[in-house]
C-alpha cells in the first residue's frame, strides 16, 4: 500500500512538472524571440562599432561625471514621483474599493484616460494649462491686471513631478483599488471590537493585507518614472535628463552606439535589481485571503464624513488628472484666422475648424490617413494586444503563484519585468536589425506593432493577476482536485471566477497601453498603418497653427475614444466573473 501511495505521488509530481513546463513555454518563447533576440542583436551591433574594444564604453561610462549625474537624477526623481503618486492615489484607491456611488464607472474611466495620452500631447496639455500663455496664467493676468505670467512651471522639476503623477495615478487606483475591494471588512471590524482604533487597525490589519498590491503598483510606477522619456525631454527642458533621454541623445544625436548600449545595460540592471527586491518582498507579504464580493465589501455614502471624504478625493483627482485634458480640449476649439498666405493666428472665441481640417489633405501627402482610419487601426492594434498579453500573461502569473517556491520561478519572476526597463529606442532598433530575415522577417508586417505593445503590456497583466492568484485559499483548489478536477478545470472553475475582476483590470491596462504607445511604434510602424499617437506627432512636428490645432483636435478624439472604451470595459461582465 505504501509503495502504491509513493507511485501515485510520483505521478502527481510528474504531472505538475509537465503543467509547469507548459505554462512557461509560451511566455519564454515570446520573450526569447521578441525581446532577448532583438536586444542581443542591437547590443552586439553597438559594441562592434567601438574602436577601443568592448570594455572601453564601460570605463567611459564609469568615469563620466555627466553619466553619474544622470543616473542620480533618474533615481531620485523616480523615487519622489512614486511617493507623490502613492500619496495621491491611495485615498482614491480606498474610495473605489470601499464605496459605491453614482458615476463611479465614469470616474474610473476618466481617471484612466491620462494613461493613454502620448507624452507629446501631455506636454501640449500642460503648456495649454500652465504655460506662459496658458489658461491659468491668462486668467491670473486678467484678474489681477498683470503684464507678465505669474506661474512659471515649465522647464522645472515641478512640471516633471506633476506630469508623472498625472500619468501614473491610475496604476495605484486600478491595482490597489481592485485588490482592496475584495478584502473582507469583517477583519477590520474584529480589530475594532478588540479595542484597536482606526490608525492601529489600518497599520496592523489593512496595510499588511494590501501590501502586495501597493508594492506591485509602486514598482510599476517607479519603473515608468525611472524610464521616463517624453516628459523629461519636453517638459523638463535641456537641464534635466534621465537614462532614457541620454540613451536617445547618444543614439540619435551623437550616434555613439557603444555608450548607448552601456547605458541600456545599466538601465536594465537597475530594473532587474528593483524587480528582485519586489519579488522577495512580495513572497514575504503575500498570504491566502478570504476574498469577498464587492456586494459585501462596498457600501453607499450615507454619512456626512464619508461624503466629505469622497468629495475631497474626487475633486483632488479631477483637478490633477482632468484639468490638463480639459485645457487641451479647449485649445482644440480655439478659433484661428488667416493672416497672410498660409499663415494663421489664433483669435478670441471658439470654433470647430480644426476638426474640419482633419478630413482635408492640404499637402496632398501620399501617407495621409483619415482620422477614422487611424482610430480603427489603433483599436485593432489594442484588441490584438489585449489578446496576446492575456494569452502570455495568464500562464506566467499562474505558474508564479502555483509553484512559488521553485528556484526557477524566483529567477523568471524579475525577468518578466525587463521589457518595462528597456529603452524603447534600443528595442525598436533591435527589431529593425534582428527581425529582417526568415523565419522572423516581420519588419514589413503590421503584426509587429501589437507585438511591441504586448512586450510592454504583459508585465502589467502578470502584476495585476499575481496578488489576486496568491490570495486564493489553497483548500479551494485542493477540494476541487480531490473531486477529480484537472488543473485546467481548477483554473476555469475556481481561479477564474475569483480573479475575474483583476483580469478585467489587466485587460484595461493592455488596452490603454496599446492606444497610447508611441516610442517603439514610431520606429517600426508602416506609414500606411499609423496609430493615433503617430498622426498626432506628425501634426505637432509640422509648423503652423493649423497643424497644432489638428493635433489638439485629434488628441481630444483620442481621449473620447479611450474614455468610451474604458467605460465599456468597466461595465463588462462575463456572467459573474469578478464578483463570485
Amino acid at each position: 500500500m505504501n509503495q502504491l501511495s509513493r507511485i501515485s505521488w510520483k505521478e502527481i509530481s510528474f504531472r505538475q512538472s509537465i503543467t509547469f513546463g507548459l505554462l512557461w513555454l509560451l511566455p519564454l518563447v515570446f520573450l526569447g524571440i521578441f525581446y532577448f533576440f532583438p536586444l542581443g542583436s542591437i547590443l552586439k551591433t553597438s559594441f562592434e562599432r567601438g574602436d577601443s574594444g568592448i570594455a572601453a564604453p564601460f570605463f567611459e561610462a564609469i568615469q563620466s561625471e555627466s553619466v553619474r549625474q544622470v543616473l542620480w537624477f533618474t533615481i531620485w526623481q523616480a523615487a519622489l514621483s512614486t511617493l507623490l503618486t502613492l500619496a495621491i492615489g491611495l485615498p482614491g484607491a480606498y474610495l473605489l474599493a470601499r464605496y459605491e456611488f453614482r458615476g463611479k464607472s465614469l470616474f474610473q474611466a476618466l481617471s484612466t484616460v491620462p494613461f493613454v495620452i502620448p507624452t507629446v500631447v501631455v506636454a501640449a496639455a500642460f503648456y495649454a494649462l500652465l504655460g506662459p500663455r496658458g489658461w491659468l496664467n491668462l486668467a491670473a493676468m486678467r484678474i489681477f491686471g498683470l503684464n507678465a505670467a505669474p506661474i512659471h512651471l515649465t522647464n522645472t522639476i515641478y512640471a516633471i513631478l506633476l506630469a508623472h503623477i498625472f500619468y501614473n495615478t491610475t496604476i495605484v487606483l486600478r491595482m490597489v483599488g481592485d485588490f482592496w475591494s475584495h478584502i473582507d471588512p469583517r477583519l477590520n471590524q474584529a480589530a475594532r471590537t478588540l479595542g484597536a482604533n482606526r490608525t492601529e487597525t489600518f497599520f496592523k490589519v489593512t496595510l499588511p493585507l494590501i501590501g502586495p498590491a501597493i508594492t506591485a503598483a509602486a514598482l510599476l510606477v517607479f519603473i515608468f518614472d525611472f524610464t521616463s522619456f517624453g516628459v523629461i525631454l519636453i517638459l523638463g527642458g535641456p537641464h534635466f535628463a534621465t537614462l532614457e533621454v541620454e540613451i536617445y541623445y547618444q543614439t540619435i544625436s551623437l550616434f555613439n552606439l557603444p555608450l548607448a548600449a552601456v547605458l541600456s545595460l545599466l538601465q536594465l540592471g537597475c530594473t532587474l535589481a528593483m524587480t528582485i527586491i519586489y519579488t522577495r518582498l512580495s513572497r514575504k507579504l503575500t498570504r491566502p485571503l478570504q476574498l469577498r464580493s464587492r456586494r459585501f465589501t462596498q457600501k453607499r455614502l450615507t454619512t456626512w464624513r464619508s461624503r466629505l471624504f469622497a468629495g475631497v478625493v474626487i475633486i483632488t483627482l479631477m483637478v490633477i488628472l482632468i484639468t490638463p485634458l480639459l485645457a487641451l480640449a479647449m485649445r482644440s476649439f480655439a478659433r484661428f484666422e488667416p493672416e497672410r498666405g498660409e499663415r494663421v493666428v489664433e483669435s478670441p472665441g471658439f470654433t470647430v475648424d480644426f476638426y474640419r481640417e482633419l478630413s482635408i489633405n492640404r499637402r496632398s501627402s501620399l501617407f495621409y490617413v483619415p482620422p477614422t482610419t487611424a482610430i480603427g487601426i489603433s483599436l485593432a492594434y489594442a484588441a490584438v494586444t489585449v489578446i496576446l498579453a492575456l494569452a502570455i500573461g495568464i500562464p506566467a502569473a499562474w505558474a508564479l503563484t502555483r509553484h512559488s517556491g521553485l528556484s526557477l520561478n524566483r529567477f523568471l519572476d524579475p525577468v518578466l519585468m525587463l521589457p518595462l526597463g528597456t529603452s524603447a529606442v534600443t528595442l525598436g532598433l533591435g527589431f529593425i536589425i534582428a527581425l529582417n530575415r526568415p523565419p522572423f522577417d516581420l519588419r514589413a508586417s503590421p503584426i509587429l506593432v501589437p507585438i511591441a505593445h504586448t512586450l510592454v503590456a504583459f508585465p502589467f497583466v502578470v502584476r495585476s493577476l499575481t496578488p489576486a492568484l496568491r490570495s486564493i485559499q489553497p483548500r479551494l483548489r485542493q477540494a476541487a482536485a480531490t473531486l477529480g478536477a484537472s488543473p485546467g478545470h481548477v483554473f476555469r472553475n475556481v481561479d477564474l471566477p475569483l480573479i475575474g475582476r483583476a483580469l478585467i483590470v489587466a485587460a484595461t491596462f493592455a488596452f490603454t497601453i496599446s492606444l497610447g504607445e508611441f516610442g517603439a511604434t514610431a520606429l517600426i510602424s508602416r506609414p500606411e498603418y499609423p496609430t493615433i499617437p503617430l498622426v498626432i506627432y506628425r501634426f505637432i512636428s509640422q509648423p503652423g497653427a493649423i497643424n497644432y490645432g489638428q493635433a489638439m483636435a485629434l488628441s481630444t478624439i483620442l481621449m473620447v475614444v479611450a474614455a468610451g472604451g474604458l467605460i465599456a470595459i468597466e461595465r463588462l461582465r462575463i456572467a459573474d466573473v469578478g464578483e463570485f
